[in-house]
């Protein structure tokens, strides 16, 4: 099918999920309004809560493995690190979403939000070299089981736009093309709980 040039997922062992769960919640107390590129607030866009996690933790670490293995076997795409040293762990309560986007393209490079940047001091000369990077992988880790939420599917759109839902289960974790185009549907019940992050590399060529 079509849409398996897209994305690759896999299931990830549940008993490490619990302690993922466990160990990220210091960081839901920073909870804030989710932000588009340039600290852009857009709740026709983007309406949903996520904090900041610094790519120092061990979770950062332990997903970077799985991104590079499935890169590895699926994409074979030039990548170097984690977008901007950062992951986002987002809620989705009920009301919220994010319309269709992409996540990179082409043609433009992608510089860290200051305010990330600043936050995870991350240097000018880090900054300049992003700045010749382009995001080209985006994952997505499901930390809510789809008993606790009704709505907020990761949605795609195919190589021939035709749509597709990525799996809801527990611990699955997501890798796909950052120039697909896709959208976190509005929850109706419950809440959807997720790490997300990007991944660059050199520019394409």
């Amino acid at each position: 099918m079509a849409h398996l040039s897209c994305y690759r997922f896999t299931n990830l062992p549940p008993e490490i999920i619990n302690i993922v769960e466990r160990d990220i919640e210091v960081f839901h107390a920073e909870n804030d309004t989710s932000q588009l590129i340039d600290n852009v607030v857009n709740k026709d866009i983007r309406n949903s809560k996520n904090s900041w996690i610094p790519d120092s933790h061990w979770i950062a670490g332990w997903l970077w493995y799985y991104v590079q293995k499935i890169n590895y076997e699926n994409f074979k795409y030039d990548i170097i690190d984690i977008d901007a040293g950062t992951l986002q762990y987002t809620h989705y309560g009920v009301g919220e979403f994010y319309n269709w986007h992409q996540d990179g393209d082409i043609d433009t490079c992608h510089i860290p939000q200051t305010k990330v940047a600043s936050k995870n001091n991350i240097s000018k000369d880090q900054i300049v070299l992003q700045g010749e990077l382009v995001r080209k992988l985006s994952f997505s880790l499901q930390l809510s089981d789809p008993e606790d939420y009704e709505g907020g599917e990761l949605e795609f759109l195919d190589n021939q736009d035709e749509p597709f839902f990525a799996p809801k289960q527990k611990g699955t974790i997501v890798v796909f093309d950052s120039r697909v185009k896709h959208r976190v549907r509005e929850v109706t019940n419950g809440l959807r709980k997720s790490i997300v992050g990007w991944v660059v590399g050199p520019r394409w060529k």
